[in-house]
């Protein structure tokens, strides 16, 4: 496991830092997103979606559970289990979003679907320090997110 962690002053630098993430990402990546209700997960969804040049803006998915956003390119999905179990989410179609190698996974709330997805992911979780600014600490499982995070961290170095 490696980590790091950046600090985003405003909801416009989340955005930025979800955007510098989407140009890395080349499909196939699982990224786990935790954090208090208003720290920026969907903020940094959203930021990933635009550029990815997907539409439909993601909202929070608590209601829906899982959304997937498409063009001919990209494949999102938008999960976010704010309130469900382990046990409640073994019928919601997961085997069938891991079968398309090529998509992108984002997940809110991640925990009671960590068994079922692969090992590799990346882990973000956003801490709100003060009304805007957020530390946002990043853990990387296996080798495509550890690829993913060395490059984001030299991003955002820039």
């Amino acid at each position: 496991m490696n980590e790091q962690t950046i600090h985003t002053a405003s909801a416009e630098e989340t955005l930025s830092f979800a955007r510098r993430c989407a140009r890395l990402l080349q499909g196939g990546e699982i990224i786990f997103l935790r954090g208090p209700i208003g720290a920026g997960k969907t903020v940094f969804v959203k930021g990933v979606a635009a550029a990815l040049g997907l539409k439909n803006s993601p909202t929070s998915a608590s209601f829906s559970l899982m959304k997937c956003y498409q063009n001919r390119q990209n494949t999102l999905f938008h999960i976010d289990l704010f309130r469900l179990s382990e046990g409640e989410v073994f019928n919601l179609g997961f085997e069938e979003m891991l079968e398309n190698e090529k998509a992108i996974i984002l997940a809110e709330w991640p925990d009671p679907i960590a068994p079922m997805m692969p090992k590799d992911r990346l882990e973000m979780d956003f801490v709100l320090e003060s009304a805007d600014k957020r530390a946002i600490t990043l853990r990387s499982y296996g080798p495509v997110s550890d690829a993913l995070l060395e490059e984001l961290c030299k991003t955002n170095a820039k």
